[in-house]
């Protein structure tokens, strides 16, 4: 699995950007690296709110065969 993390800006701003829905080919089902969490992980946290929280993920790649397929082949 690969570790991802969501770009910065060089002001430490969150680097966003307007996509065409035709660009996206396929999603992308990320699980939150807890080991890096800076503070405790509330209890109370909801799965809309993982990405405020953790700073890090893994993008997995094993969720089905579509996604093992894609990101297996050497490009």
């Amino acid at each position: 699995m690969w570790i991802v993390r969501p770009a910065v800006t060089a002001h430490c701003c969150p680097a966003v950007a307007v996509i065409h829905v035709d660009t996206i080919y396929r999603v992308a089902h990320l699980i939150p690296l807890y080991a890096n969490a800076t503070h405790p992980i509330p209890r109370n946290i909801k799965p809309h709110h993982s990405y405020d929280v953790f700073a890090t993920f893994y993008v997995n790649r094993f969720i089905d065969h579509h996604a093992f397929s894609l990101l297996s082949d050497p490009y």
